[in-house]
């Protein structure tokens, strides 16, 4: 497989969190893609900060006796906006407008998971 979900999907696998933007700077874009939306310009992969702020959130209750799950949307830090979930928090902890910092779970499939900024690892 090739093109720009490989691509992301190798940059987790090595520990790293890129973005797209670009060429020349600008907006982030999220999900990856072969060119910018709107424009067709050329995108080129940037390191991420990580850093962002929930800009919504919702709790999915499953069965019991298994724990709800959260599901957020996050605004980082260079412009994207990206799903994902944030570890370390309650239905009372998480809230709109929380800092937060991405982080990598390795593994087979590594996934892109949020923590709290003061929680945040490393």
């Amino acid at each position: 497989m090739s093109g720009p979900g490989a691509e992301w999907d190798a940059a987790l696998a090595e520990g790293r969190f890129l973005i797209q933007q670009r060429v020349g700077g600008g907006n982030a874009v999220f999900p990856p893609r072969a060119f910018a939306p709107g424009t067709g310009d050329v995108l080129e992969w940037v390191e991420a900060s990580g850093f962002g702020t929930v800009y919504s959130a919702t709790w999915i209750q499953r069965k019991p006796p298994e724990p709800p799950y959260n599901v957020v949307l996050v605004d980082l830090a260079e412009g994207a906006r990206m799903m994902g979930r944030v570890e370390g928090v309650t239905p009372e902890t998480l809230q709109i407008g929380m800092a937060v910092k991405a982080r990598i779970i390795a593994g087979e499939t590594p996934v892109v998971v949020f923590d709290p900024v003061e929680q945040a690892h490393g």
